[in-house]
């Protein structure tokens, strides 16, 4: 039986912690124009850009170069503390690991920028399997060009 598993990435930000955040809140739509090299397309296939239960179908590239899908439903918001989960339901990653959830918190920090975290819970399909190491990868990829572009655009 596959036990659950947790992997995170902390990264630090120029912009405000409250713009990097509603990008994942209710501005996702945005992506592919905020990093083209990586979001290939965000659709919502349910609900709304911003509500629970909400589904968004994405398409990305992952760093082999391959162009993947990817349901999610929006799990858990926390405004107070700029903390959303997101299960993912159906696509590639689905096919080797269950019960997948993203969650991502921003901070803000006293001497200006913030950090974000994000975290990717799992269990392997089997044991054999690798770490999901190229979806981790994702992240800093996603997190540097949000923050550009929220800074050049602030």
């Amino acid at each position: 039986m596959a036990q659950r598993a947790k992997s995170e990435v902390q990264l630090e930000l120029k912009c405000s912690a409250q713009s990097f955040y509603e990008i994942f809140r209710s501005k996702q739509h945005l992506l592919p124009k905020v990093c083209p090299e990586l979001i290939k397309d965000i659709n919502v296939i349910k609900g709304d850009w911003e509500s629970l239960g909400s589904i968004k179908q994405w398409a990305y590239n992952v760093p082999a170069g391959n162009c993947e899908a990817v349901e999610e439903a929006l799990e858990a918001i926390d405004d107070e503390n700029k903390r959303l989960t997101f299960k993912l339901l159906d696509g590639e990653i689905t096919k080797y690991y269950k019960n997948v959830k993203s969650t991502i918190q921003v901070t803000g920090k006293d001497e200006g920028g913030s950090s974000v975290k994000w975290s990717l819970e799992y269990e392997k399909q089997n044991e054999d399997l690798p770490e999901p190491i190229k979806y981790l990868d994702l992240f800093p990829v996603l997190t540097k060009s949000v923050d550009a572009y929220l800074n050049k655009n602030a």
